[in-house]
């Protein structure tokens, strides 16, 4: 089922695709914090799972030949507390250099898997020059 991005080094998955990509235009799965093997890194560590999520996007947007500057928004999914929020954001901010595209920092009850903290989501568009 995603074939490319496995022979990248992201983990299988067996219901899904993590991206297709339309035109100028990648649709992804929301990014979550599993290594190549399909382990969760980080546990209990937002921002260590932060930055597995955006290393994790960072490897789709290769293998679709896309590229940071194509981030156009995201969306960052923290479960519990106000610490945990402000560890993810920290995380994405370092990972940007500081010049994170528009972004919104939600706190949840539960993502999908046990012990994540963090799942982040992207808007990717590639500017078409005329």
């Amino acid at each position: 089922m995603n074939e490319a991005e496995t022979a990248a080094g992201l983990p299988k998955t067996s219901n899904y695709r993590y991206a297709k990509q339309v035109d100028n235009q990648l649709f992804v799965a929301g990014q979550v914090p599993h290594d190549s093997n399909a382990q969760l890194v980080g546990k209990s560590d937002p921002s260590v799972q932060a930055a597995q999520c955006l290393a994790n996007l960072r490897q789709l947007l290769n293998v679709y030949g896309f590229s940071e500057n194509d981030i156009q928004q995201l969306t960052i999914y923290v479960v519990s507390e106000a610490e945990n929020l402000a560890s993810a954001w920290s995380a994405v901010e370092q990972w940007f250099g500081g010049e994170v595209p528009p972004a919104t920092l939600l706190g949840v009850a539960q993502l999908g898997y046990v012990d994540q903290l963090v799942e982040i989501d992207a808007t990717i568009i590639r500017e078409v020059s005329e």
